[in-house]
């Protein structure tokens, strides 16, 4: 391809070919994540958003946040993400359901920890604001030397967080998955909770899967590992197998 235009075009057409895909369905599948590339093209000759709760009965969700800041205190911050505003607006517009923002942790730093959960909060609070339900990602790093204990720290500040909501508001959480089977399990059924979802972080999927099915209530957020064995110069009926194989072992994964 030559520019990002192109570059753009052929992620979209990929995009389009897995959410048209039969294999892709309300059935199986709640919600999918669009970048805001996505939100302003069209699907099927409807706005993306519209085509998938419409069309697919999957609930839309937008991604919202401009990348990642350089590491400070062993984690990354989300960059500023200016004219957040105007882009929720424009969401709630066009009907998308909520937004997800992340941010990465690498070691077990208790300050880093505590700044990226209070970023990731005080930005949901202005989403809840503007009438959307924002996914919480503070992804830990699958390869972090001390991972289990950067979950004990980060489980303590999103509880500190969650206990300041107000008992209307519900947040998503979009976690890494645990070294201790059910370690979530309060976050999962905090009232201020509507979803606890899990991120592939680089899994391969059947590890993805196995690591999932070990956490009940827990539901998958996987791209990676959802997409694994796709190719473009797939023929339509390959690519719709190999589709409905991945949502269909992610799916068994999550209803435990």
């Amino acid at each position: 391809y030559q520019g990002d235009e192109q570059m753009f075009d052929m992620v979209h057409r990929m995009r389009e070919r897995i959410v048209t895909s039969r294999a892709f369905d309300g059935k199986r599948i709640l919600g999918a994540i669009l970048f805001e590339n996505t939100l302003d093209r069209d699907i099927s000759g409807k706005n993306s958003a519209a085509f998938l709760w419409q069309d697919k009965h999957v609930a839309p969700f937008l991604k919202v946040d401009k990348g990642l800041a350089d590491e400070h205190d062993g984690v990354q911050l989300m960059k500023p993400i200016p004219g957040l505003d105007e882009l929720l607006a424009k969401a709630k517009q066009r009907d998308v359901f909520g937004t997800k923002m992340r941010s990465v942790i690498k070691r077990a730093n208790a300050d880093g920890i505590k700044a990226i959960t209070a970023q990731q909060f005080e930005i949901g609070k202005q989403i809840l604001a503007a009438g959307l339900v924002p996914i919480i990602e503070p992804e830990i790093d699958i390869n972090s030397p001390d991972k289990s204990d950067c979950e004990t720290l980060l489980k303590a500040q999103i509880l500190e967080q969650l206990d300041s909501l107000p008992d209307n508001q519900q947040v998503m959480l979009k976690l890494t998955l645990p070294e201790q089977a059910n370690f979530y399990k309060d976050l999962i059924e905090h009232p201020n909770i509507l979803r606890v979802v899990a991120l592939s972080g680089g899994y391969k999927r059947d590890d993805a899967n196995r690591r999932l099915a070990e956490n009940q209530q827990m539901i998958a957020s996987f791209s990676r590992a959802l997409t694994e064995g796709l190719s473009a110069k797939q023929s339509d009926e390959d690519f719709d197998n190999s589709l409905d194989s991945s949502i269909e072992s992610i799916y068994r994964a999550s209803i435990t």
